[in-house]
């Protein structure tokens, strides 16, 4: 009787029943693993994306499997697009609980190589988009008094990598707006923290051929790539309902800090 009642506690903790998340970038790899997991908990959760065919697809796919989705496209690098999402989710149902920014691209390139053009992107899509996501839904949480933002940032943010300044840079970036919104909006019961993923076996990584991925692994203590789960349990801890942390940054890494 006693394990019972201490697992239902141990379940509660991060039951997210009927709560509302928007999930940016989550038609595939590491966002699509985080609705998954925001959907096991009871969330009802907003599949957006750039791509049309795999916004929809996934968000189907995932309401066969008896979640409760939205599927709604949108560009993070333009505030009307933005502003069309949070529009549509908050008149279909009411709230914004949680906001998880995930949507991010690469274009590495050793700094002296970089074009501006590169550098650009990543900073519009890794960080900007964040700071313009965020304003509308803060909004909304608080009215409410209470909400979760969760920022997908990186170990490149905290350590920097070869080839990535511009990545780099937008993570670490991302890592000081997180810590900034958690004090501006801690009076309004709204936490803000970072999930910093290591090597993260997406296809991505599996780009990079067998020789860069073996000489990577040799630096992880752990011995393996993560997975896109190991970044949704993450993310589900700072979402959880009565969270005392805010202004965190959780490296799920494995070990490699260098």
């Amino acid at each position: 009787m006693t394990t019972n009642v201490l697992a239902e506690k141990a379940v509660e903790a991060y039951k997210l029943t009927d709560k509302v998340a928007i999930v940016t970038g989550s038609g595939r790899g590491i966002g699509r693993a985080i609705a998954e997991k925001l959907l096991s908990a009871g969330a009802r959760v907003v599949i957006s994306d750039i791509n049309e065919e795999t916004c929809k697809t996934t968000a189907a796919e995932l309401a066969s499997e008896g979640g409760q989705t939205l599927g709604v496209v949108c560009d993070v690098t333009s505030s009307e697009s933005i502003e069309k999402l949070v529009e549509q989710v908050h008149k279909e149902w009411g709230s914004i609980d949680i906001l998880v920014n995930n949507a991010g691209i690469t274009r590495d390139n050793l700094y002296m190589r970089m074009s501006e053009q590169e550098w650009q992107a990543v900073i519009d899509t890794n960080l900007t988009s964040a700071f313009k996501v965020t304003k509308p839904v803060l909004k909304i949480m608080s009215k409410q008094r209470s909400g979760r933002i969760i920022n997908i940032a990186s170990t490149t943010g905290v350590h920097g990598n070869f080839g990535q300044a511009n990545y780099a840079a937008a993570k670490a970036g991302l890592i000081g707006f997180t810590k900034t919104i958690a004090l501006e909006y801690a009076s309004r019961s709204i936490t803000s923290n970072a999930v910093a993923p290591g090597f993260i076996d997406t296809a991505m990584t599996q780009a990079l051929g067998e020789e860069k991925i073996s000489k990577v692994l040799e630096r992880i203590p752990l011995g393996r790539m993560g997975t896109p789960d190991d970044i949704a349990n993450a993310v589900l801890f700072f979402a959880g309902p009565g969270s005392y942390v805010t202004g965190q940054v959780m490296e799920v890494n494995g070990g490699l800090y260098t």
